[in-house]
Order: C-alpha cells, then sequence, then structure tokens
C-alpha cells in the first residue's frame, strides 16, 4: 500500500531529513520519499494499519500531519 502525507513546515532539506528518518525509523515502512516542494512524504507501507505510527513518528519529529491520502 503506498500513502501521500501532506506535511506542514517543512522548509529545508534538514527538515526533509528529520521527517525521512522518522518514516524509515517505523517498522513496515519502505520505498520513504519526501519532497520539500510538494510539502510531502510518501511511502509503502507493509500493512495499512501504519498509517498511525507513520503519522505518529512525523508529529514526534516536530512537524504537522495535514492530510493523508493513497
Amino acid at each position: 500500500m503506498t500513502v501521500s502525507i501532506k506535511i506542514e513546515g517543512m522548509h529545508c532539506n534538514g527538515c526533509a531529513n528529520s521527517v525521512e528518518k522518522a518514516a524509515k525509523a517505523v517498522d513496515g515502512v519502505s520505498n520513504v520519499r519526501v519532497s520539500i516542494e510538494a510539502n510531502e512524504l510518501t511511502a509503502d507501507l507493509a500493512k495499512p494499519e501504519l498509517v498511525d505510527a507513520l503519522k505518529g513518528a512525523i508529529e514526534a519529529s516536530g512537524f504537522d500531519v495535514v492530510g493523508i491520502g493513497n
């Protein structure tokens, strides 16, 4: 399952790296791609239930999740 998550607060490569690192730390999340221009993270999830864990990891790294889509 591929998910796209809109993120608020990313302003630089350091921000994108923090979000990417947090996402990759969640077991079952792979192929993480972060776009500062689109304020979006795209990732593959092993199971749909990982959306909440991924959202929590992003928010714990200091950024706001403002939308989740497929």
